[in-house]
């Protein structure tokens, strides 16, 4: 009998978020407006950081980064969306379904420990100001980029190369807007027992120890500004951390979103729209989030205009 593998000329569908014809026009201009705001927001924060001498710290240095992450990170997953919906098509072939599985592994990733070392940079700060310009020294804000790359790196040719095993058969529907890993798992007509084993433990790993990291530095954070005397004193060091706290709250706010959609409802389109949430806001709401609240950023911002 034929085998019924199709792996290698395998093509996916990304479903989107609506099959509807007279919708596509709507979630066209939608989400090429978000990006267009993402891409030119975060634009303007690097080169606002690059540009001012004075928002040369390891902050801002850190923040710079996360605003590249969040342009690639939006790229990898709105571009094709954009490109299918102007096609009116929903295909994607198994090459590029994987590669930007890759890609939306390693921007997520880097995301994640970004915010990590943030966190870490504003607890130094605030509990151990007196040592902050020798802790988070230039050569340990480098280290700690390139640790975030590399984990990133592996984490997410890990999962990519584990699928490269899988086989693949008919009714290769995605019910995203994206490749999502644990939808194209699903999809697999072989054994995915070892690929869903990875999946868990791997970002219970990767995904934990940062968020801890987090947790256990604002947990310093607050109970070193708590034993402050002045008043005035626990606003100001409150307000260096809330920009990078309000965005941690909407990463990590938005995935646990999605998570818990994910496992209450059993209907992929809430799942679908339920994942913009996590993949397209954060990116473009970072930005405003550190130009609002922040006057370094704001003097920057207008010298650039």
């Amino acid at each position: 009998m034929e085998s019924e593998n199709q792996t290698d000329e395998a093509e996916f569908l990304l479903l989107g978020l609506s099959e509807d014809p007279e919708l596509q026009p709507l979630l066209f201009g939608l989400f090429l407006t978000m990006y267009l705001v993402t891409v030119l927001g975060n634009l303007l924060i690097i080169l606002a950081v690059s540009s001012d001498p004075h928002l040369h710290t390891p902050m801002y240095f850190f923040l710079s980064h996360l605003s590249f992450t969040d342009i690639c990170f939006s790229t990898t997953t709105v571009l094709k969306m954009l490109v299918n919906i102007e096609r009116r098509s929903k295909s994607i072939s198994y090459t590029g379904c994987l590669t930007q599985v890759c890609f939306v592994l390693f921007f997520a990733g880097l995301e994640n420990f970004l915010l990590a070392a943030m966190a870490y940079d504003r607890y130094v700060a605030i509990c151990h100001p007196l040592r902050y310009t020798v802790v988070m020294n230039p050569r340990l804000c480098v280290l700690l980029v390139l640790l975030s790359l590399v984990m990133s790196i592996a984490d997410a040719l890990l999962h990519s190369l584990m699928l490269l095993r899988l086989s693949f058969c008919a009714d290769l529907e995605i019910p995203h807007f994206f490749c999502e890993l644990a939808q194209v798992i699903k999809l697999a007509c072989s054994d995915t027992l070892l690929n869903n084993v990875l999946v868990y433990s791997v970002t219970s790993i990767l995904g934990g120890v940062p968020l801890f990291g987090i947790i256990f530095s604002y947990a310093q954070i607050v109970s070193s500004v708590l034993r402050m005397p002045s008043a005035a004193g626990k606003y100001k060091a409150f307000s260096t951390c809330g920009s990078h706290f309000s965005v941690v709250s909407l990463f990590y706010g938005t995935a646990f979103g999605v998570y818990i959609s994910s496992a209450v409802t059993h209907s992929s389109k809430k799942s679908a729209v339920a994942s913009v949430m996590y993949t397209v806001a954060p990116p473009m709401l970072n930005p405003f989030i550190y130009s609002l609240r922040n006057r370094d950023m704001k003097r920057a911002l207008r010298k650039l205009t």
